[in-house]
């Protein structure tokens, strides 16, 4: 999963064409990519218009080795495109991902998702 980090605002950012991809299990970049465009088009039609505008293209490594722009939302943003995403998969999967990730720089609103989604020692296991 592409990651990039942001010196100014002090926070992470995601790529959402990766997660969708992992939440969707799509076998390829283009299916991911797909994806997120029929799910932007239908957030925006549901009135979820302000989460796709503070949405930011950044340059990000592609499959090819090349910096491409693509779109990137912060952990909170993240959050909310993932309860859009129906998946087999657990949600929980990704949040262990970005909280690992994340760590250091999101200790508060960890606090805030464990209240929210409690986790297990098999869901999410702490690394030491």
């Amino acid at each position: 999963m592409r990651t990039t980090w942001d010196d100014e605002k002090g926070e992470w950012y995601f790529s959402i064409v990766d997660v969708c991809g992992v939440l969707t299990e799509q076998k390829t970049q283009r299916g991911a990519s797909n994806y997120w465009a029929v799910l932007k088009n239908r957030l925006i039609a549901e009135g979820a218009g302000e989460l796709i505008t503070n949405c930011k293209q950044l340059k990000m490594r592609a499959t090819d080795g090349k910096m491409r722009s693509t779109d990137a939302a912060d952990t909170e943003q993240m959050f909310r495109i993932i309860q859009s995403i129906p998946s087999k998969k657990a949600e929980l999967r990704i949040i262990c991902h970005l909280q690992r990730r994340c760590k250091h720089c999101l200790k508060g609103m960890i606090a805030k998702i464990d209240k929210i989604i409690p986790t297990s020692e098999g869901l999410c296991p702490q690394k030491s």
